[in-house]
């Protein structure tokens, strides 16, 4: 399958230029038909002979593998969760915080990486932030922050300049500090290639509905085999212990035990199709044409408003005009969707190999005014 083939397959690329994909990656037919294949037979043949909950758990159980053999885990490594924010959750919630205990964070991060660390903060944690420049690390400055802390929380790939964080680096550096390294991810899976093990972080979390143009509720969590096994969820429920009448219970070994109860299985089902069509396009490919289609873009805007490098790292690319919030009205008015940013406070165009450069062009020669 090519990137134009995957295109014409994906009703919402027909008609606007659609370019944010960072936010939202509108799926294509069979990525939808997978997980309305799986309801239909889930609510429609449930009978005594195909028990709905047995459907259910092997659907979970098809997609756990599916996505270990995409990130490079194994299968008890991945939880199914509903989103990036719901895994960043899931682990802050787990670990058992004492007043003192300290969380670092980048000024980097997503309200994702955000939130759960201020709704400690209230409860005694103490939250260093390590300030950036240009959408990088100061990997010296974030070694003195990471000090004697719990834990450090931070993405792959950032949602404000589209720059790749040196995460191998900076989970060498948490875990010298005896720190655990939980990895923002969302930006990585279907635009870059990805492999847990090349980063050796304990927590990854991230999920399909950006570049894999998979489903909203479709997320995953990887967690190391051996630091799940530290980590006691504050949610239980029959899918997050070894047995679930067991009293007392025990939690399910690995990352399983993140999952609680009867979530619907289908946009994980999709999910794992969304996989497999980024996986028959190729990983690889599909990098280096976002890098070719993105560098176009970076190539056209004027120096002194690119936030990102001028050589892009990822598909998204953040751009500084007068007054983002109507800059992104006029063009979503001309058929172009892009999104503003809160910080910097700028717009963001998000290029997926699915683009052309044709549309990458219109978008160029509509902001041509910004420019005057």
């Amino acid at each position: 399958m090519t990137p134009n083939e995957l295109r014409a397959d994906t009703p919402a690329l027909h008609e606007d230029v659609y370019l944010n994909f960072g936010a939202h990656g509108p799926s294509p037919q069979y990525v939808v038909d997978a997980a309305d294949e799986f309801v239909r037979s889930h609510e429609y043949e449930a009978n005594a002979r195909n028990d709905p909950y047995e459907k259910a758990f092997e659907a979970y159980d098809r997609v756990r593998e599916r996505v270990a053999s995409f990130v490079g885990a194994a299968p008890d490594e991945i939880g199914l969760v509903e989103s990036t924010t719901a895994g960043i959750n899931a682990v802050a919630n787990a670990i058992d915080w004492q007043p003192g205990d300290t969380v670092v964070r980048t000024d980097l991060e997503h309200p994702a990486g955000v939130l759960p660390w201020q709704r400690l903060e209230r409860e005694g944690v103490e939250v260093r932030v390590v300030e950036t420049a240009d959408g990088r690390v100061d990997l010296d400055e974030f070694a003195a922050a990471v000090e004697n802390a719990e834990l450090a929380c931070f993405s792959a790939v950032t949602w404000t300049h589209g720059t790749q964080l040196p995460v191998a680096d900076m989970v060498d550096v948490a875990h010298e500090a005896g720190a655990l390294a939980l990895v923002d991810a969302v930006q990585v899976p279907g635009q870059l290639p990805m492999d847990v093990t090349d980063w050796g972080a304990d927590v990854v979390a991230a999920a399909g509905h950006k570049w894999l143009l998979g489903l909203w509720g479709g997320g995953f969590l990887y967690v190391d085999s051996e630091v799940a096994e530290t980590l006691q969820p504050a949610t239980v429920g029959y899918r997050s212990v070894e047995t679930p009448t067991a009293d007392p219970y025990e939690f399910a070994a690995g990352a399983r035990r993140f999952e609680v109860g009867s979530s619907n299985p289908a946009p994980h089902v999709a999910l794992a199709e969304a996989i497999d069509v980024i996986e028959e396009v190729g990983v690889d490919r599909i990098a280096d044409r976002i890098q070719e289609l993105a560098g176009r873009l970076a190539d056209g805007v004027p120096d002194e408003r690119l936030y990102s490098p001028a050589d892009p790292e990822s598909g998204l690319v953040t751009i500084a005009v007068d007054d983002p919030e109507a800059t992104v009205e006029r063009l979503a008015a001309a058929g172009i969707v892009v999104r503003r940013l809160p910080t910097p406070d700028a717009v963001r165009a998000s290029v997926h190999a699915v683009n052309t450069r044709g549309e990458v062009g219109l978008l160029l020669d509509a902001l041509e005014p910004e420019w005057a």
